[in-house]
């Protein structure tokens, strides 16, 4: 061999630079690949965040859940609110799978040194579940109060025009005899009904015509929300198990023979007695994947007055003080009227429904010594702990009436503060009634 050739062969100097020459493009795709997969996983990280807030807000924005009308949203979600930089989105879908609904995003991020190696982009994809309410099978429970209380006339002119010709804004079905103009009428609902004075117990009925209409919006087809029809008065009275048919709730409704019109009414409230027996009729929640496994929600309107009326009339009369604000002194029976003891609602909650209530106020009577004597009285002038066990709200003042107590009484029923609403004049009770349904639809859980 020629020495120069030998000499070359043996020469080591230029090893390291030829071989890092001939190594470089590896080394800068191995780079490469580092770097923009830690750039792909973290806009797959935020990509799986925002689809999970974006499908929430999608469902909480649509009644009808069209998969269709779903992609849209998500997918200007990602066009015009997303926090992600970077990516480029190809496709979304949806579809439904029983209760559930599954959103797929689908997108690719660009590379930098992997473009070495011919790799532009990098795919990645995410999925988010959710279910809910409003993709559920689920029973609603609409329980109403038919005591004399909700015979309030619902307008202040029909207020009005109760007080002046019988002294009461209430059209009850027992108490005075009346002759007004000439005119007998036996009961002071037998005087309201022809002069088409609108009672609280007709608002009542409006407001529900409400929720069946939202529920035939939001179920079409008629085989996923069934609605049952509950009568609340001395006890709970099941007037329409729950059905799929709103038709069969409609006249069930309006059916004077089923006593929930203002076509009756009774004079005593006991809800010891009716959420007990409410209790078993509810049952305990379902996970909504069946009709034979529902969630449940109930939803009670009443103005939350544990009572009787005959409590009321037991009064010491011998110690009155008659003036233009008369008074009595309270009897054993006048101390038992007071708001309902909010424990009497756990079993219910326990058995995982959410419990709903819309408090129609009870207006203050401050001219009648009934009232005075019983709602108006304090508190502590009730027997409210010893009679019915209640436990007294620590954020309650300590002179607070039995009046102002009924909404703390309501709220502290309800599953939480927000399934809590209290409506005064007709279209507040129609439109808390709604808004209580539309915020339970609206709450939705990521189940992937």
């Amino acid at each position: 061999m020629p020495r120069w050739l030998n000499t070359f062969l043996r020469d080591v100097e230029a090893n390291v630079a030829l071989t890092f020459g001939l190594l470089l493009p590896m080394l800068l795709v191995g780079a490469g690949v580092s770097v923009d997969y830690l750039r792909a996983y973290g806009a797959y990280s935020e990509m799986q965040t925002e689809l999970d807030i974006a499908l929430i807000a999608a469902i909480k924005k649509i009644d009808n859940l069209s998969p269709d009308e779903l992609e849209t949203v998500i997918g200007e979600w990602f066009s015009t609110q997303t926090r992600i930089e970077g990516f480029s989105l190809e496709d979304v879908t949806v579809d439904t799978v029983g209760s559930i609904i599954r959103a797929t995003v689908r997108a690719h991020v660009d590379t930098t040194l992997m473009q070495i190696a011919g790799i532009n982009t990098v795919p990645i994809g995410v999925v988010s579940e959710v279910a809910g309410p409003a993709t559920s099978y689920l029973n609603v429970y609409l329980v109403l109060d038919k005591s004399a209380s909700m015979m309030l006339a619902a307008t202040n002119s029909g207020q009005s025009l109760l007080t002046s010709a019988l002294g009461c804004a209430f059209a009850c079905h027992d108490g005075d005899e009346h002759w007004v103009n000439g005119k007998y009428y036996a009961t002071n609902y037998a005087y309201s009904t022809p002069k088409n004075v609108d009672l609280r117990s007709d608002v009542l009925l409006d407001a529900v015509e409400g929720v069946l209409s939202t529920i035939e919006d939001l179920d079409p087809s008629g085989t996923r929300i069934r609605v049952g029809l509950y009568r609340l008065a001395a006890t709970t009275k099941q007037t329409l198990a729950p059905t799929f048919s709103m038709s069969t709730v409609r006249s069930t409704l309006n059916n004077s023979s089923k006593n929930l019109t203002s076509a009756s009414s009774t004079d005593g409230t006991f809800f010891d007695v009716a959420l007990n027996a409410l209790t078993p009729l509810v049952g305990s929640n379902g996970d909504g994947t069946t009709a034979s496994s529902p969630l449940k929600l109930v939803m009670m309107i009443t103005d939350g007055v544990q009572s009787r009326r005959s409590w009321v009339t037991t009064s010491n009369w011998g110690g009155c003080i008659w003036s233009s604000t008369p008074t009595c002194p309270p009897s054993a029976d006048s101390r038992k009227i007071g708001p309902l003891n909010p424990d009497w609602c756990k079993p219910i909650k326990t058995n995982g429904a959410t419990f709903a209530t819309v408090y129609t106020t009870y207006l203050p009577v401050t001219y009648d010594w009934g009232y005075n004597t019983t709602v108006g009285a304090t508190m502590a002038s009730s027997r409210w702990t010893t009679t019915w066990g209640g436990t007294l709200n620590p954020s309650a003042p300590a002179n607070i009436t039995r009046h102002d107590y009924l909404p703390i009484a309501l709220s502290d029923c309800a599953t939480s503060s927000e399934y809590f609403m209290q409506a005064t004049d007709a279209s507040e009770i129609t439109e808390s009634l709604n808004t209580l349904f539309s915020r339970y639809l609206s709450t939705v859980r990521l189940t992937r």
